[in-house]
């Protein structure tokens, strides 16, 4: 099993949508994607990038099998930080050391960029993912809740709001 770990360029995007689709499905929420291949590449390598994104790529193929996908954030308590949105490694890739060899890019970019937290999220049932992380001696926060609301939910908030906000 060879595999590279480098910063990943517009080439992947194909290869990165197929990892993000892959952990849709894991996660039990293949219809939640919206995201599309066009997105990725804009978003990711158009004239404003809006992420950054690591990947392991096998030698023999040229696949993307794994990715570390992040952005640069802002807080106002702890300044500059990065939120990984995403670590996945495809399945029939997992426990070989790609994941921590992409954690590992991840925090190196962190040190290098001199930001002062990092964050990121885990289903509270995917056991594996958890493990692995304890092994990197993280802080899990369970009083933050996540929240959120989609496109829909923001559309149809501000149309009740309508005039009363001008």
């Amino acid at each position: 099993m060879s595999f590279i770990i480098r910063q990943g360029d517009e080439k992947d995007v194909s290869g990165i949508m197929k990892l993000v689709r892959e952990l849709a499905l894991f996660e039990r929420a293949p219809e939640a994607v919206v995201n599309t291949e066009k997105m990725l590449l804009t978003d990711g390598f158009g004239k404003h990038s809006l992420y950054k994104v690591v990947v392991a790529e096998a030698v023999d193929t040229n696949d993307v099998i794994g990715m570390a996908l992040y952005y640069t954030a802002y807080s106002t308590w702890k300044g500059k930080m990065f939120f990984l949105d995403d670590l996945v490694v495809t399945e029939s890739y997992r426990n070989f050391g790609i994941g921590r060899k992409l954690i590992n890019e991840f925090l190196k970019a962190a040190k290098y960029e001199e930001v002062n937290e990092i964050r990121w999220q885990v289903l509270n049932w995917n056991t594996p993912a958890i493990e692995f992380y304890k092994s990197l001696n993280v802080n899990f926060e369970p009083e933050w809740i996540t929240v959120k609301m989609n496109k829909e939910q923001i559309e149809k908030y501000l149309a009740t709001v309508g005039s009363s906000s001008k």
